[in-house]
């Protein structure tokens, strides 16, 4: 059995979660017999893809920005994967985004299309009124054979906005890709002893603003408190300013970092807060019970699903809330203890060899 996987989200992310998704899958059938893979691109900047040895793929002026430089990179490798779908060499095709630009040359083969979330169709309101997202999403659901959704609640969300039988649909959590040893590069980090971590984007839907507006208060009043906050770059000058406005300026830092280092961050963390409004799943969770770390999470969306009894739980829209369960939580080292015990019981239910190996019956029930 082969399957084709095609450019999209290999042109246009270098990391991300969606690129690591399928990195992922393709590093588990390449020990597994039964099944082969292709891949549609020549030209990808991708970290994840420098693991692989076979395939046919160079760096795209890697180190040069220019102005169309992700246009014509997606153009060429569109190119390509047209003229490979045309030729037909593959079982099952599927594509990692959702551009439709394939339907026309797929020739009656059977196709798989994976919906990470619903973020567009529940908060519309955050993207440009020229945003195609849900058009083609919707298009490419109404004409896969089949769906795979990365949680039940994204499931019922597609359902929800799309009238897709739920037959068509399965679900197949993600894995966990955060390895736990120690980076000699994180002694250089100069970490605050006691720390809320925050991973991720910090806008819209995200929710940091206020998550920070919420646990000001405990960051005044402990002095040793502190919030670290990785990815989605520097603080802008908007944010540098909110921080002074409440104070707490000296109290806040962001780090971009490996994912050694973040591994690193999880291990030290008092407690990681996700305070996000919607998740389509929410891999942060996997990654801070891996590294022993208590979980808070909004409930909301996928995330009771994925963290179980394994998190504590708050209002992500009340301010009261938030302030609530994270002030609990960080002078509770009992619970603090049971929840990172937990942790590491709920994450045996996740992996990425469990999700290749669903997804390759998945494969096999349409040929």
């Amino acid at each position: 059995m082969t399957i084709l996987f095609d450019h999209q989200i290999f042109s246009t992310q270098i990391y991300g979660g969606v690129s690591r998704y399928f990195s992922e899958l393709m590093k588990n059938f390449k020990n597994d017999n039964e099944i082969e893979y292709e891949l549609s691109l020549r030209y990808s900047n991708n970290h994840y893809l420098k693991q692989f040895d076979n395939l046919p793929c160079k760096p795209f002026f890697e180190n040069s920005t220019f102005r169309g430089k992700h246009r014509l990179l997606d153009f060429l490798n569109e190119r390509i994967s047209k003229k490979i779908i045309s030729k037909g060499d593959y079982d099952v095709f599927h594509p990692t985004y959702y551009d439709p630009y394939f339907l026309n040359f797929l020739n009656n083969k059977p196709f798989v299309l994976t919906v990470y979330d619903m973020i567009h169709e529940i908060y519309p309101e955050m993207f440009l009124s020229k945003d195609k997202i849900t058009e083609r999403k919707k298009l490419l659901a109404q004409k896969a054979t089949k769906i795979i959704a990365i949680s039940k609640s994204t499931k019922r969300d597609i359902i929800r906005f799309f009238g897709i039988d739920e037959n068509k649909i399965e679900v197949i959590y993600l894995g966990n890709s955060l390895n736990i040893s120690k980076s000699d590069d994180a002694l250089n980090i100069e970490l605050p002893e006691k720390h809320i971590l925050f991973v991720g984007n910090r806008g819209g839907y995200k929710n940091f603003d206020l998550f920070i507006k919420a646990i000001t208060p405990l960051l005044l009043e402990d002095a040793e408190l502190s919030v670290v906050c990785v990815g989605d770059g520097k603080f802008d000058d908007i944010e540098i300013e909110k921080f002074k406005s409440l104070n707490i300026k000296d109290k806040v830092f962001q780090y971009s970092v490996s994912d050694n280092i973040l591994a690193y961050l999880y291990q030290r963390a008092i407690v990681f807060v996700f305070p996000s409004l919607y998740e389509g799943f929410g891999i942060p969770i996997l990654e801070s019970f891996v590294c022993g770390c208590p979980v808070l999470v909004g409930e909301v969306s996928s995330l009771p699903e994925i963290a179980g009894d394994a998190g504590v739980y708050f209002d992500p829209t009340n301010i009261v809330s938030i302030y609530d369960t994270v002030k609990r939580i960080i002078y509770d080292k009992e619970l603090r203890k049971n929840l990172k015990l937990k942790g590491f019981q709920r994450v045996k239910n996740f992996s990425w060899e469990k999700t290749a190996e669903k997804t390759k019956s998945l494969y096999e029930s349409i040929i």
